[in-house]
């Protein structure tokens, strides 16, 4: 009875899950469109409020890439305008609505991708020589681990979104096709 209810939970779409993907990705939009794409607009395009609610990030936090980002961050950068915010909102739906065996690939297409993007990201944050940057960079480690703390959820969570789709049978499972 009791392994019986277990490997049924254990099969069943994790909810707790869906409802943190679903808050990901829905909280994503906002953040992509109105700050993280400003680094790809002309100057004078971003309405100040914003530009100057990035100033105050990156300022803060020291992450002079936001405003001086390298090519290499800008190329991620558009692939989070071409790639993932078009993905957002699919995303979204399918964990809100929770179940979406069709959701699997594409998350793990994501997950991958974000993943990969963020280990170079955390490198440069933790390894890169910020004292010759033109716009305060983080200095001691205490402001490198301040900085990496503010991109970590986002390695975290798709890296448990990875899991999830990789490892919980409720996503494992695929319907098999009846031939004609």
């Amino acid at each position: 009875g009791a392994v019986r209810a277990a490997g049924a939970a254990m099969a069943a779409a994790p909810r707790w899950r869906e409802r943190l993907f679903a808050l990901y990705f829905l909280s994503h939009i906002p953040i992509t469109a109105l700050i993280d794409l400003q680094p790809l607009l002309p100057a004078g395009i971003a309405p100040r409020a914003l530009t100057d609610l990035l100033q105050q990030y990156a300022t803060s936090f020291r992450d002079p890439m936001m405003l001086q980002p390298p090519e290499w961050f800008k190329a991620f950068i558009y692939c989070e305008a071409f790639l993932q915010l078009p993905f957002f909102p699919v995303a979204a739906y399918a964990f809100l609505k929770g179940g979406c065996r069709w959701i699997r690939t594409p998350a793990i297409i994501y997950s991958t991708h974000v993943a990969t993007t963020l280990f170079a990201i955390l490198a440069h944050i933790l390894f890169h020589d910020f004292s010759k940057s033109e716009h305060a960079g983080p200095q001691s480690l205490r402001e490198r681990l301040v900085l990496l703390s503010i991109y970590l959820p986002y390695l975290l969570i798709p890296l448990l979104l990875l899991f999830t789709m990789l490892c919980n049978p409720h996503y494992k499972h695929v319907e098999k096709r009846k031939r004609k």
